[in-house]
C-alpha cells in the first residue's frame, strides 16, 4: 500500500480535496473493474467522506437525509456491501461502523487501523510484517486468507499535542 497522505490529516487540512481524491480513486477502481459507480453508491461514499471518522449505517442514512429523501436501510447496506467488495470502504469491527478508503489493497493485505479515542478519527497503515506471519499461520492450517484487519486504539498525534 502506498503511503501518499498523512495517516491522520491535520485538523485544518483541505477536506474537500481529500474527498475529491477519494471519489477519483473510486471512479478509477469501478471503471477498471467494469463496475457501475451509481448515484446511491456515490452518495453513500460521500457520506462516509464527510469526516475521517467511521459511521454506522444509520449514521450514513442520517447524513444522506440532510440532502435527499431518507433512503431505506437496505439501499444503504447494499451500497456499503458494493463499496466494501471493491475495497472502497472498510468495516471497523469494534465500532460496527464503516470508513471510506482510497488505498489499493490486494486480497491478502493486512490493514491496521489506528483509532483515536479522543477525536474518533481513524488512520490506516499497512501491516505487511504481520501479514506474512498471519498468512503463513493461516495457510498452514489449510485456510485461505483474504483481507485481514487489525484495530489499535489510542490517541492520535493531533490530540496529544492539543492536550
Amino acid at each position: 500500500m502506498k503511503q501518499a497522505k498523512p495517516i491522520f490529516p491535520a485538523p485544518d487540512h483541505d477536506h474537500g480535496r481529500c474527498a475529491e481524491d477519494a471519489f477519483s480513486h473510486a471512479e478509477k477502481v469501478c471503471k477498471g473493474r467494469g463496475q457501475k459507480f451509481t448515484p446511491i453508491r456515490r452518495q453513500v461514499l460521500g457520506a462516509l467522506l464527510s469526516s475521517h471518522r467511521p459511521l454506522g449505517a444509520y449514521e450514513v442514512i442520517d447524513e444522506l437525509a440532510k440532502t435527499m429523501p431518507r433512503p431505506a436501510p437496505i439501499t444503504v447496506y447494499r451500497a456499503l456491501d458494493f463499496l466494501m467488495d471493491n475495497g472502497l470502504v472498510h468495516r471497523i469491527e469494534s465500532r460496527n461502523a464503516f470508513l471510506a478508503c482510497a488505498h489499493n489493497h490486494d486480497e491478502t493485505a493486512v490493514v491496521a487501523f489506528l483509532i483515536c479515542e479522543t477525536c474518533g478519527s481513524v488512520g490506516e497503515i499497512p501491516a505487511a510484517p504481520l501479514a506474512q506471519s498471519f498468512n503463513e499461520a493461516a495457510r498452514g492450517t489449510g485456510f485461505a486468507p483474504k483481507l485481514s484487519v487489525v484495530e489499535i486504539t489510542g490517541t492520535c498525534a493531533h490530540c496529544q499535542r492539543a492536550a
